[in-house]
């Protein structure tokens, strides 16, 4: 597997208040990586700063080779992530059709893999959702959609943030199969999840963050191995 991504020395802020600290994360295209820790852990800031959503502070974020760290989060987008949001970002009174229209565009590489067709046929639901408005939807159903879009945008690496929060369990069963087909094609994950017992089907290896540093990184067995680690950076 070719390199993918490359974080070195990032450092990221809320204004004065610095929240990422010096986080290293590397991966090979192919890869589901797990982000743990609890909440405020900087889970979701370290997704931002990869998105171009947060001020940085210094450090490299190189994708495919390039350093895309300080650039604007539509040229991230164009260079090849996406990003699938734990609030969704639905737009409530367009529906289900032009919600995913939002997202299309080429790959970085002028490819253009997934469009409605393979959407649908991943997301069965949604075909048949296209007319209604993304408000009217069921958590689950709006959850499809934000996944949806974002691999219309024809993404190298998509980025999601707590994507089980707040479904049914039988539904949160379901998004990691449909996970679970990406992850057989090969699409590159960084998942950021509570439930372990979904992101485990899923991840190839984990980093664990604490106050925003990365405390702990490897593959589930190791982290299985390191109860200390467990005890004192993920359990509650």
């Amino acid at each position: 597997m070719s390199d993918l991504l490359d974080v070195k020395g990032l450092n990221a802020a809320y204004g004065a208040s610095q929240v990422l600290h010096d986080i290293a994360l590397q991966m090979k295209a192919g890869e589901v990586i797990l982000l743990l820790g609890r909440n405020g852990a900087g889970k979701t800031t370290l997704m931002k700063a990869l998105m171009g959503l947060v001020s940085l502070r210094g450090g490299s974020i190189r994708l495919n080779g390039t350093d895309i760290a300080g650039k604007q989060s539509y040229e991230i987008a164009r260079l090849g992530i996406g990003l699938v949001p734990e609030d969704r970002r639905m737009f409530a009174q367009l529906t289900v059709a032009e919600n995913l229209q939002l997202g299309v565009k080429p790959g970085a590489d002028g490819r253009e893999s997934w469009n409605f067709e393979r959407v649908f046929q991943l997301f069965p639901d949604l075909h048949n959702l296209q007319g209604r408005k993304a408000g009217n939807l069921s958590g689950g159903q709006q959850q499809m959609v934000a996944v949806a879009r974002t691999l219309l945008g024809n993404p190298d690496l998509v980025l999601l943030d707590e994507p089980g929060e707040g479904l049914a369990p039988v539904i949160v069963e379901q998004m990691a199969n449909q996970l679970g087909v990406l992850r057989s094609e090969g699409l590159s994950m960084i998942i950021s999840e509570q439930n372990l017992s979904f992101a485990r089907k899923l991840a190839d290896r984990a980093y664990i963050l604490e106050s925003g540093y990365i405390r702990h990184s490897g593959t589930l067995a190791e982290l299985d191995a390191n109860p200390d680690a467990w005890t004192r950076y993920i359990a509650f």
